[in-house]
Order: structure tokens, then sequence, then C-alpha cells
């Protein structure tokens, strides 16, 4: 089966455009998603990462809490890197298993970090949706209610533009509207339907 890698940095539409895949009958794996269920309560990452950060990463109901932890590691690089560590082999065998499971026409991976953790290895085509760095920043702010400050500090950990373009087997532009987005997205489904069939 086709295995499609979707990426792009913070704020540029990654989301728009597999949601509107899944909509066509298409799976989409979840970087993201596999993340969470890896730091689940009673998964031994989370018993490593609160072994190493503490307990004020925990909610009181004891799941991980995310926003505090990325505040902590985002503020110390090495502490990002010993997070990784503990996380990033796991999320990688939960993307594989998902991956096989999946029976649509293609598989898309969705990952921020597609280039970046070496996931782009799982996959036969990489996708980058595109945006002008000013325009991550402002969506990311209004989206999430981050100050400017975290959103150009997740920025400066992801992989910068022009590299993310330059690996990249199909860009897609989003600087424009949903719409816009929507037509290219319909092109791109297009496209990898036909690259399938013929694979």
């Amino acid at each position: 089966m086709l295995r499609v890698g979707i990426t792009g940095g913070i704020g540029s539409g990654k989301t728009a455009l597999t949601d509107w895949l899944t909509q066509r009958g298409i799976t989409v794996v979840d970087a993201d998603l596999a993340a969470r269920v890896v730091v689940a309560p009673g998964q031994p990452a989370l018993s490593e990462i609160v072994a190493t950060f503490g307990e004020g990463c925990l909610q009181p109901d004891g799941q991980l809490d995310r926003a505090a932890l990325r505040k902590q590691v985002f503020e110390d690089p090495d502490q990002r890197k010993t997070l990784e560590k503990i996380t990033h082999p796991r999320i990688r065998d939960e993307l594989v298993r998902q991956l096989e499971a999946a029976e649509s026409a293609y598989v898309v991976l969705s990952s921020p970090l597609l280039l970046e953790s070496g996931q782009s290895e799982l996959v036969d085509i990489s996708v980058v949706v595109d945006v002008p760095e000013a325009s991550q920043i402002a969506r990311t702010m209004e989206r999430d209610g981050n100050d400017r400050n975290l959103v150009e500090r997740i920025m400066a950990a992801q992989l910068d533009r022009e590299t993310r373009k330059s690996r990249a087997d199909i860009v897609i532009d989003n600087s424009s509207s949903l719409a816009a987005l929507y037509e290219k997205a319909e092109m791109l489904h297009q496209t990898l339907l036909a690259r399938a069939s013929s694979t």
C-alpha cells in the first residue's frame, strides 16, 4: 500500500488537509494522537517521563499535563532531547502498527516532525503544507492562545521552512483561502490515487 507522509510547520494548515482526506475515506494515522496513546496512564513512557521530569508534569487525574511539560522542555533543548529519547521510539512503533492496519486506497501519516524525527523513512512520498512564517505565527497565536515567544520557540524546534520544502516530494502552498486549499487537496488526492493504483 502507498504510504504518504504529510507535514508542515505549526499553523500551516496540515490538519485542514488531512481532515479533507479523511472525509474522502483515506485512513490518516496521526502522530500527535499516537504520541497521546504512548503517554496514557499505565503506559511505560508516562512512568519514565514522571521519573525524569517530576510529578509537576501530571494532572490531578494522572494524565500527562502536556502544556506544562511542553513549556518545561521548550525552554531547555537538553530536556527536549531527553523527552524525545523516551517517546520517539514508542511513537514510531505505534505508527508502524497503525500504518500496517490501514485498508484505504492509500494511507497518510500526518506528523509535524515527519522530516525531523526520521518518520519519513516510513513513507513513500512526503508532502509539505507550506505558508509564510508570519502566517504560521499569527494562525497559531489565534488558534491556541499561545504567546508569540512560545510559538517562535516551537517553530525553532522544527525544520526551517526552506529545508522542509527542499526535502518534500510535493509542496502544497496554503497561503491563500481554505477553498483554495481544498482545490489543491482534490488534485493531490487524484495524484495519489493514480500512484497507488500503479504500485
